[in-house]
């Protein structure tokens, strides 16, 4: 049996007696073999595998209450794709911290979630140093239209997972600015070359990127408006301040908060990342969309 974990009393009656998520994903039919609970003391001590798709901002606090009440054998995998503000560390690096004993595993790549509902084909990668927890996981997961792959790099697939919602807000902006697919392809190629420079700084290997949470992820999240963090960059484009467009979303666009942690990382390690640096400064609202879309194109030529 699968158990999801709600902090809305009010969502776990709707998921176990409708079988909806109504809110977040619309009129798809969950399967009847989901069952929701506000009780996660109950649900993690009964546990063998832990999947966690909590916000990065929020991650840590649950990990610590998931840490009090589950075994040191069971395996956590990240679902999410951020960096803590805070201490800029990746996913997997603060379960590290909150649960030392339990193996961790991080899942990357493009799989916008209506698409995965409705049984089309897409493909994610397992990363994890632990072969044989990987391979577990792997066959756990996997379905007829799910396919999975492992992956040892799990520095390359976390950053990869994390700078792409970054660059999604960059071609959502040009998106909204009514700007065609030239530019959208210069965007997510010099995007893609960010997040390489990023993953190899940090000890990943660079044919991580060009695979499904590199390459695949970037392409998925920039082309679809199912992205969240594309429908910021659009709104963006047209005009609208990032206070406005977070006001009125019901659902996390990681690369809002992660932008300026990615370029602190960066200038940590560094790292040149014209792209996040911009799109940073719009998500603080330092700067508007028009006015970084002119300091990245004024930029000095160079070699590619």
């Amino acid at each position: 049996m699968t158990s999801l974990w709600t902090r809305r009393l009010e969502l776990a009656e709707e998921i176990n007696n409708q079988h909806t998520n109504s809110a977040y994903l619309g009129d798809y039919v969950l399967p009847v073999g989901i069952k929701a609970s506000i009780n996660l003391e109950q649900l993690v001590k009964h546990a063998d595998v832990i999947a966690m798709a909590v916000p990065a901002q929020g991650f840590r606090h649950v990990a610590r209450q998931v840490a009090k009440h589950v075994a040191a054998d069971v395996p956590i995998m990240s679902l999410s794709k951020g960096l803590e503000s805070e201490t800029l560390l990746r996913m997997s690096e603060v379960l590290a911290s909150e649960m030392p004993n339990n193996p961790r595993a991080v899942l990357s790549g493009p799989n916008l979630a209506h698409e995965i509902l409705q049984g089309q084909p897409a493909a994610s990668v397992i990363a994890c140093v632990d072969d044989a927890v990987a391979l577990m996981l792997q066959e756990l997961f996997s379905r007829p239209t799910f396919r999975l792959y492992t992956n040892r790099d799990v520095v390359g697939c976390e950053v990869g997972g994390v700078v792409k919602n970054v660059i999604a807000i960059a071609a959502g902006i040009s998106q909204g600015f009514g700007f065609g697919d030239n530019a959208k392809a210069t965007l997510v190629t010099r995007g893609l070359a960010e997040m390489s420079r990023l993953g190899v700084a940090l000890g990943a290997q660079p044919v991580t990127f060009s695979g499904l949470a590199g390459m695949g992820d970037i392409m998925a999240t920039c082309a679809s408006m199912q992205s969240r963090n594309t429908q910021v960059g659009v709104r963006l484009g047209k005009g609208e301040s990032i206070a406005e467009i977070m006001g009125t979303m019901n659902m996390v666009a990681e690369g809002v908060k992660s932008s300026s942690a990615v370029v602190k990382l960066a200038r940590h390690h560094g790292v040149e990342m014209p792209i996040a640096e911009q799109v940073a400064l719009v998500c603080e609202g330092a700067k508007s969309a028009e006015e970084s879309l002119r300091d990245l194109m004024s930029r000095s030529s160079r070699s590619e």
